[in-house]
């Protein structure tokens, strides 16, 4: 039985980890911190959090009801992405100080494109036509799985060697509520 955080009238709130989301699906699962079958994640319900992806891999916080097709989350409260190393497998950002890349300014910004296969991408910060390079691993320690042409982000960015990198993704809705919060 799913341990209950909190009860709801429609449900009730589990923690657990993200099995795998398939933006290109429109689904993924989630299981249980505690067991039990695995939840659905439809991608309505996480964009209706404000993400349209998710790593595989992130702690997440549901409120979840049993259904005739199973469990179901019908509610994302929290995501945590997976747990690395700032510089995991990102050797680009090995002569950072990871402060100063937490500290990065979160820039508004655009999807120009991304190709999770070669596993790398480009965006721009709206007002600046340089691109700025997306590496799938920044991707998914920012608990992404997929980025879409045109999304809207947020985005931590560096000058490195290469140029313009990422070191940091937010969904626009996370990115919005961060900065009205500064």
């Amino acid at each position: 039985m799913n341990e209950v955080l909190h009860e709801e009238d429609e449900g009730h709130a589990i923690l657990g980890q993200v099995k795998w989301f398939d933006p290109a699906k429109g689904f993924g699962f989630v299981v249980a911190s505690d067991g039990g079958p695995d939840i659905l994640l439809h991608a309505n319900v996480l964009r209706n959090f404000g993400q349209s992806s998710v790593a595989d891999g992130s702690e997440i916080e549901l409120l979840v009801q049993q259904t005739d097709r199973g469990m179901q989350a019908i509610e994302v409260y929290a995501i945590t992405p997976p747990s690395t190393p700032p510089t995991a497998g990102l050797s680009d950002f090995e002569a950072f100080d990871p402060e100063e890349l937490a500290n990065a300014p979160l820039e508004p910004a655009r999807v120009k494109w991304f190709d999770k296969a070669k596993g790398f991408g480009f965006a721009n910060i709206f007002g600046f036509d340089a691109d700025v390079f997306i590496h799938i691993e920044v991707l998914r320690r920012s608990g992404l799985a997929d980025l879409q042409p045109g999304e809207a982000v947020g985005l931590r960015v560096v000058e490195g060697r290469r140029g313009r990198m990422a070191t940091e993704i937010l969904s626009w809705d996370m990115a919005a509520r961060e900065l009205s919060e500064e």
